[in-house]
């Protein structure tokens, strides 16, 4: 078992990669390996409940439906702070249960213990 971290910073003005990005972090866990999320920039946007509700990747279906499916397992689920605060959201507002805020040291720190890195 693999420990990958998914490092997602696109947000919902790109919708396919966005969806692409959480589908590829569901099937990390669906192939057994440990999920590491980590997600910062624009990114951020995506863990709302208005873009977890609307985005939507051609051919790589629903942000909600792979959120669904995160929630259902075990991760690591990490969210930049800072981002958010910029962003005006809060911590309440993020969709992925157990999610974290982080750092850019925590990052390093994820990226250093992970066996693959996988970014968007």
């Amino acid at each position: 078992m693999a420990k990958i971290l998914v490092h997602v910073t696109v947000g919902p003005n790109d919708p396919t990669r966005a969806a692409l990005a959480f589908f590829v972090a569901r099937a990390v866990l669906e192939e057994g390996h440990h999920l590491v999320l980590f997600v910062a920039g624009d990114g951020v946007h995506l863990l709302t409940p208005e873009s977890a509700a609307s985005v939507e990747g051609l051919g790589s279906g629903k942000l909600s439906d792979h959120f669904e499916a995160i929630n259902a397992a075990t991760a690591e689920i990490y969210f930049s702070g800072m981002s958010a605060k910029t962003r005006s959201i809060s911590p309440d507002d993020i969709v992925l249960r157990g999610a974290t805020p982080g750092n850019p040291n925590k990052l390093v720190q994820l990226i250093a213990q992970s066996d693959k890195v996988i970014s968007y």
